[in-house]
């Protein structure tokens, strides 16, 4: 097999064409490898590729040869030494925290973070003797004050999800290293063709391939990117522990990373003009698009984005009635709780992505009953906004 990726090409062609290994039969599309375990020539091969000396495949739950082509890919897109994939985004988040702390241990964490990112800072990581300290992820002094000498982690996502906060991963970085802190970026909403965080500063990103990645409401699949000695951590969490990366997932994400940028592309442009339609309606009392001049952090968007990305967040009038209302007068756009998807998606976040918080902490993080969260996708933007504006009238 020969790896086929050129140091000197563009992204968008490493999206097509990196990390691809031929077989001897010289396929066009990357070979599927459905095999949980391999055979040896030679007793002594098989010893030989159990202590490492051979560096050859052993077990699929270890490597396989469809997941490291996009293990590979995803390196070249990222800027990242290695990365490794997961079984889901959620398995790259606690496999990056695993790999990190310890007993005894303390993780700084933006309080704005995916449901299921609390739990594990909150409910799991406490069990095993990992205290935690929630922070205003916007707030760098915060970040600054909940440093301690047992800080080994920090974590945060940005843009938050789902209010479209923009933490500044520069700024928290600089106070994560002077502890001696790892930073880890949930970088999912801004896309690796957006956003770089190891450029920024950051050790380590995650994301969930399942969403824009995939982009297609295929497959789960996550992934975690770093240093080549953090990622041999991760290796070994994970080959002991068991999420990795099925190779038929892998397989439909590297078909995803071939349209990644035509999509998001797209889905960027379209949000940008839902966005406005939004701002401007009777019906919606509040905005929140870092692309937009009146986003509070739109300078710091483009700076870390460039642009602003395919997420929209946008609160309405009459609390979760008027937010159903919406959403169920929608006939293009559905209802789901996924992101990142060719199709228009819209959630109501109170209810489902964030509904194990409490109000009052969904309250202070700006998550209200109105509160609605669109994933912009590559429809025509014309049927999108004629979709949007007929359901708003109609609330």
């Amino acid at each position: 097999m020969n790896d086929l990726s050129r140091p000197e090409w563009q992204p968008d062609t490493e999206l097509v064409h990196g990390g691809v290994l031929r077989s001897q039969f010289g396929e066009t599309s990357e070979a599927l490898f459905l095999t949980q375990g391999y055979v040896y020539p030679s007793a002594e091969a098989a010893e030989a590729r159990f202590k490492g000396d051979d560096p050859g495949f052993v077990y699929s739950r270890y490597a396989n040869p469809t997941v490291a082509m996009f293990e590979e890919r995803m390196r070249l897109l990222e800027g990242a030494e290695a990365a490794r994939g997961t079984a889901s985004g959620m398995a790259a988040v606690a496999t990056a925290l695993m790999s990190i702390v310890s007993a005894g241990d303390h993780i700084v964490a933006a309080k704005a973070l995916f449901g299921s990112c609390l739990y594990i800072i909150e409910d799991l990581l406490p069990r095993f003797g990992v205290a935690y300290t929630l922070v205003d992820g916007k707030d760098l002094d915060a970040w600054r004050k909940a440093m301690r000498e047992n800080t080994r982690a920090v974590f945060l996502e940005s843009p938050t999800n789902p209010t479209l906060e923009i933490v500044d991963i520069a700024g928290v970085s600089k106070i994560a290293h002077e502890a001696g802190a790892l930073v880890v970026v949930d970088n999912v909403f801004a896309t690796p063709l957006l956003q770089r965080p190891l450029q920024l500063g950051a050790d380590v990103v995650v994301y969930s391939a399942t969403k824009h990645i995939d982009g297609q409401g295929r497959c789960l699949a996550g992934v975690v990117l770093g240093t080549s000695e953090f990622i041999e951590k991760a290796h070994t969490f994970l080959k002991h522990t068991g999420p990795s990366l099925s190779p038929f997932n892998a397989w439909v994400m590297l078909k995803g990373l071939e349209t990644l940028p035509l999509r998001v592309e797209r889905q960027t442009a379209s949000a940008a003009r839902l966005a406005d339609l939004l701002a401007s309606h009777r019906n919606v009392t509040r905005t929140l698009y870092p692309g937009r001049k009146d986003h509070p952090q739109h300078e710091l968007a483009l700076r870390q984005m460039g642009s602003g990305a395919t997420m929209i967040a946008f609160e309405v009038k009459g609390g979760k009635e008027g937010a159903f209302k919406v959403a169920n007068a929608l006939r293009l756009i559905k209802i789901s709780n996924n992101l990142g998807d060719a199709k228009s998606l819209i959630t109501h976040p109170a209810t489902t992505t964030h509904q194990r918080l409490t109000p009052e902490v969904r309250a202070s993080l700006g998550i209200g009953e109105g509160m609605l969260r669109l994933s912009v996708g590559i429809e025509a933007v014309d049927d999108l906004l004629a979709d949007l504006g007929r359901a708003l009238d109609a609330a």
